[in-house]
């Protein structure tokens, strides 16, 4: 195996890794039901915070609690999965590594 490829794989490898380790540093933020929920999320889609409404905390309201934190979630959920394949895209020049995003 030609010795340059190897290096530049090793070099992309090191590269990749200091990205994911970025990532966990990095944070998106979602909100649902015009911000009675916030949820804070890191790029390695790990829930940081959450802030839920005074308002919306009442025992009738519980659906309704439970609606705003699903759909807070899954938006930032999204939202980390756009970050990372953004951020990690920009270092394998648009390749779609299996796994990676």
């Amino acid at each position: 195996m030609d010795k340059s490829i190897l290096r530049q794989a090793q070099q992309l490898q090191a590269k990749l890794a200091k990205a994911q380790e970025e990532l966990g540093n990095m944070t998106v933020e979602a909100t649902s039901g015009g911000g009675a929920f916030k949820v804070v999320i890191d790029g390695h889609q790990k829930v940081r915070s959450v802030d839920i409404s005074p308002e919306v905390v009442e025992a009738k309201d519980v659906e309704l609690l439970q609606d705003l934190v699903t759909a807070g979630v899954n938006e930032a959920i999204t939202k980390s999965q756009e970050l990372a394949s953004k951020h990690l895209s920009s270092l394998t020049g648009g390749l779609n590594i299996p796994g990676l995003f």
